[in-house]
C-alpha cells in the first residue's frame, strides 16, 4: 500500500523495500495498468534483478472486499462487483456493501484485464472467490458445481499463460480461509479438482502457492483440527513446486522443507528482516515485526517498511 494517489509505487521507497530483500481496491493497492505504473515496478524489478534475485507479481481481483467509497472516489460510475451477491462482514477494511455479480460479459473482461496485467509484469495469480461456494452463489456456468466454480480460475490460467508463457505463471490458493465468513465445509474436494485439472492441463507451470490452514485473521496461527492439512495439496501436486506459507518459524520451515518440491514463503517476518534468508540459514533471532505499521496507504516515510535492521551491514547474495 506504499503507493502515489495514482496507485504507482512510491518512487524510491518500493525500490528500496525490495532492494533490501534481494539479498536472500484496498485504499492504497499498487496496480500495474498505466504507463506510470508500469514504469515504478519496472525499476523495482531491475533493481531485484541487479542483485541476483527473482520477483513475482500477485495480480488479484478485490471483488467484494473492495471499499465502495474508494472506487467512488476514482469514478462515481464504479460498484463493488464479485462472483455473487453475498458481501463481506463490515469491519476495518472491510465496508460490508452487497456486491453486484459479475455479468459474462465481465467475466471474460476480467479474465483478459488479467492476462494484459500479466504481459505488463510477468508475475503471479490468486482468485479463490469464484471457487468458494461461501462467496460464490451464481446458478449459471460459473456457479453451482465444482466445476462450474473452478470454470473461472481455469480460464484466467489459460489466458494468462498463453500472454507469458506457463513457466511464468503460478498459482495461489487458500483452501482454508477462514475469515470474512468464507469457510467451507469441506475445502478438499473443490480444490483437489482445481488443482487437478491444473496439474493436467498445464504442465508448466512455476509452481503452486498455498497458505497453511492455522493462518488465521491478520496471520495469527490457530489450532487446527484433524482434518485441516494441505497433504492433500502434496499428494496430487508433487512432485512439481508447492510453495507453503502461514505461522512457519525456522525449525518448521526446515522440517517441511524437506519434503520432496516443498518451498517456505514468509511474509510478516519478511517485512521486518530485510536479510531473513541470511538469519535463517545462521540462526539468527529475527527482528519483531510491527503490525501496526503493515498497512499505511501512501506514508512514503519508510517506517515500518524500510528501517528495519540489518543483522550484519550488507549480505551477498
Amino acid at each position: 500500500m506504499r503507493t502515489t494517489p495514482s496507485q504507482a509505487p512510491i518512487p524510491g521507497l518500493v525500490k528500496e523495500y525490495y532492494t533490501q530483500r534481494a539479498t536472500g481496491g484496498f485504499a492504497g493497492i499498487p496496480g500495474i495498468w498505466s504507463d506510470e505504473q508500469i514504469q515504478g515496478w519496472k525499476e523495482v524489478a531491475d533493481a531485484v534483478h541487479a542483485k541476483g534475485s527473482y520477483i513475482f507479481f500477485q495480480i488479484v481481483a478485490i471483488g467484494r472486499g473492495a471499499n465502495l467509497s474508494d472506487l467512488q472516489a476514482d469514478d462515481p460510475s464504479f460498484d463493488v462487483v464479485g462472483a455473487g451477491d453475498i458481501p463481506d462482514p463490515a469491519g476495518g477494511f472491510f465496508s460490508g456493501t452487497i456486491p453486484r455479480p459479475l455479468t459474462k460479459a465481465e467475466i471474460d473482461e476480467y479474465v483478459e484485464t488479467f492476462s494484459v496485467a500479466a504481459s505488463n509484469a510477468v508475475h503471479k495469480a490468486g482468485f479463490d472467490g469464484f471457487l468458494r461456494d461461501t462467496s460464490n452463489n451464481r446458478t449459471d456456468e460459473y456457479g453451482g458445481s465444482i466445476e462450474n466454480r473452478a470454470r473461472f480460475l481455469l480460464e484466467i490460467t489459460e489466458r494468462v499463460s498463453k500472454a507469458v508463457g506457463e513457466e511464468k505463471t503460478a498459482i495461489r490458493i487458500s483452501p482454508w480461509l477462514n475469515e470474512r465468513d468464507l469457510a467451507m465445509d469441506d475445502p478438499i474436494p473443490t480444490f483437489s479438482y482445481a488443482v487437478t485439472e491444473l496439474k493436467t492441463r498445464f504442465a508448466k507451470l512455476a509452481y503452486l502457492h498455498a497458505i497453511e490452514p492455522r493462518v488465521f485473521s491478520g496471520g495469527d496461527v490457530r489450532e487446527i483440527k484433524e482434518n485441516e492439512s494441505n497433504d492433500f495439496l502434496k499428494a496430487i501436486w508433487s512432485p512439481r513446486p508447492l510453495i507453503l506459507a502461514g505461522g512457519f518459524v525456522r525449525d518448521n520451515a526446515i522440517e517441511a522443507a524437506g519434503t520432496e518440491g516443498v518451498l517456505i514463503a514468509y511474509g510478516r517476518h519478511y517485512i521486518a528482516n530485510p536479510d531473513l534468508p541470511y538469519r535463517l540459514k545462521d540462526n539468527i533471532p529475527l527482528n519483531k515485526y510491527d503490525r501496526s505499521t503493515f498497512y499505511i496507504p501512501g506514508d512514503a516515510s519508510g517506517r515500518g517498511y524500510t528501517d528495519y535492521s540489518f543483522a550484519t551491514v550488507e549480505v551477498n547474495a
